[in-house]
């Protein structure tokens, strides 16, 4: 595999399952030394074994990346770890409440909201001011297509991942004059753990929600963690120098108006 990421640092958050550890482990095939954080300790083992036993270099940082305390832990660890870091992936995200808005609860509103923006917020400032210093760098924020359209019943995710899309489109602006590149990729449905939840919660069977969400793209199949990983991959190299602002989707050809 081409090392396009040869001595780079990256923080991938969310990186102990689906598709943050997928863009882990691929930012590590290309020479990257990564950095993984999320809240269970044990997924992030498993992703930093994979990673070490393949040659890779990785640390791995359970804690919260959605408080001030848990992002400082993070980027202090990679740092101590790993070095100055060069590339952020804003992936740490949750599915919400599946409901529609007249029985949910605030506090799920308040918790999606938390995790899916304030905690990109938070890792983005912090990369900010280190990237701003060094006068080069690259944020890659993970959102959704369903922060492009009308999804029933899932509010909190929605705005959430709307506000991402915002996010990156400001931060592209703002720290386009000091070399910092800032791009956001929306998934369409991916194959794995957060998949599995979603059906659950709506109480239908997994086969019938990949069979429905297959139906309606063109290439008539969902994403896997790696479709989601190689074009991340692309974004934080050098190949990709003069893409900014971008909300590029993945969801093998969903249209919809």
């Amino acid at each position: 595999m081409e090392r396009r990421l040869e001595g780079k640092v990256a923080i991938v958050t969310g990186g102990g399952t689906g598709i943050g550890a997928a863009i882990a482990t691929r930012f590590a095939a290309e020479g990257a030394a990564v950095a993984i954080s999320g809240r269970r300790a044990e997924l992030l083992e498993g992703v930093a074994w994979t990673i070490r036993a393949a040659g890779g270099k990785v640390v791995a940082v359970p804690g919260d990346s959605a408080t001030e305390a848990g992002v400082e832990a993070l980027f202090r660890r990679a740092e101590e770890g790993l070095g100055p870091v060069d590339i952020l992936v804003n992936n740490a995200g949750i599915a919400g409440p599946v409901a529609p808005i007249w029985k949910q609860e605030f506090d799920g509103w308040a918790e999606t909201l938390r995790i899916n923006l304030s905690g990109p917020w938070l890792c983005s400032r912090a990369a900010a001011r280190r990237m701003i210093e060094r006068k080069g760098g690259n944020i890659i924020n993970i959102g959704s297509m369903s922060g492009k359209r009308p999804l029933a019943n899932r509010t909190p995710y929605t705005s959430a991942k709307l506000g991402v899309v915002g996010l990156t489109r400001t931060l592209a602006v703002e720290l386009g004059p000091y070399n910092v590149n800032v791009n956001c990729i929306s998934p369409g449905a991916v194959s794995g753990a957060r998949l599995e939840e979603l059906a659950q919660k709506a109480g239908i069977p997994l086969e019938q929600l990949v069979t429905s969400a297959a139906a309606g793209a063109a290439l008539k199949r969902i994403s896997d963690p790696e479709d989601i990983a190689g074009l991340a991959a692309f974004l934080a190299s050098a190949d990709a120098r003069n893409i900014t602002g971008m909300d590029i989707t993945v969801d093998g050809g969903v249209w919809f108006s």
